[in-house]
């Protein structure tokens, strides 16, 4: 399997680190527009695969020419936020980018699956598969695997149990409309509402969904690459190795959850096809009212892009 990655920034390098550290692909391409960076970064990785034990051959370039004939495609390619900044502030230029991304690495990718990670994230899905023309099993968008890593991350934190005993899922747009489901959640099987109670659960929730803007704000020249990385990489996974794993992404609805021609994160399968089935769970109609609105919310920015 041949895996290209588009952005060298600290989101896209550390993503090529873990495909390669994890030997998901016989080959990592890394992309970016700056002179040197690529290379250098790629380079560098290369020199770790005697101490790591693996033997992933890594390319850092400026050309879309050593992309050719990729499987996945992971973009990451954009403008980071900024403290003050929401996910929709970056809408007009990082759709630019997006939209000249997906050009030039489908022209020698025709059949590459394509995962999307940059913000506003449901909107670039959007941008992705309109320009690609690929069908919408094919770009996949990532936001829900790392939205529900960090509610995991808090309910662990908040009970003092392991992350590993923690099952979630967050629906809907990647921003402060997501929608988590306590019903959804468990901790070892237990319910997290016989855990907790409300007042705590909405707390992390809260969290949950100020999670990105959290980090930008500690880190104030940049945004979160760590976890974003590794969300990114557990699709990558599910995919190369066909593990058919239910997972929270972003995906464009046609009906589902009476949801239509909309970009929203929903629970999918994920093997070697890409976006192999979406599972409609069950919805209260409080939650139901959540993710319509978050899904309204997606649109509204999906009609501000014009091709």
């Amino acid at each position: 399997m041949k895996i290209t990655v588009i952005g060298a920034g600290n989101v896209g390098a550390t993503a090529a680190q873990r495909i390669a550290e994890k030997e998901l692909a016989r080959e990592v391409v890394l992309v970016d527009i700056v002179e040197g960076i690529p290379q250098g970064k790629g380079l560098d990785m290369l020199e770790s695969g005697p101490v790591e034990g693996f033997d992933t051959r890594i390319t850092g370039t400026n050309s879309y020419a050593e992309t050719a004939g990729s499987d996945i495609v992971v973009i990451t390619a954009g403008i980071p936020r900024k403290p003050g900044m929401s996910r929709d502030d970056l809408l007009a230029t990082n759709a630019g980018i997006i939209k000249s991304v997906t050009e030039q690495v489908t022209a020698g990718s025709p059949n590459a699956i394509l995962i999307v990670v940059s913000n506003p994230l449901d909107v670039m899905v959007y941008v992705a598969q309109k320009v690609s023309g690929f069908p919408r099993e094919r770009v996949i968008g990532m936001a829900g695997v790392l939205d529900t890593a960090r509610y995991r991350t808090f309910i662990a934190m908040e009970l003092g149990v392991s992350v590993e005993d923690v099952t979630a899922i967050i629906l809907g747009g990647h921003g402060d409309s997501m929608v988590p489901l306590p019903r959804y959640t468990s901790v070892a099987g237990i319910p997290l509402t016989d855990l907790l109670p409300a007042e705590r659960i909405d707390a992390i929730v809260k969290r949950a969904q100020n999670g990105g803007i959290e980090i930008v704000n500690f880190l104030k020249t940049g945004s979160a690459f760590y976890a974003p990385s590794s969300a990114a990489v557990q699709m990558v996974e599910s995919i190369a190795k066909d593990k058919k794993r239910i997972l929270p992404c972003a995906v464009y609805l046609q009906g589902e959850f009476g949801i239509k021609d909309t970009v929203v994160g929903v629970p999918v399968k994920l093997g070697r096809k890409g976006m192999e089935q979406i599972v409609e769970v069950k919805l209260s109609p409080e939650d139901d009212a959540l993710l319509k609105k978050s899904a309204a919310d997606v649109k509204l920015n999906m009609d501000k892009i014009t091709f």
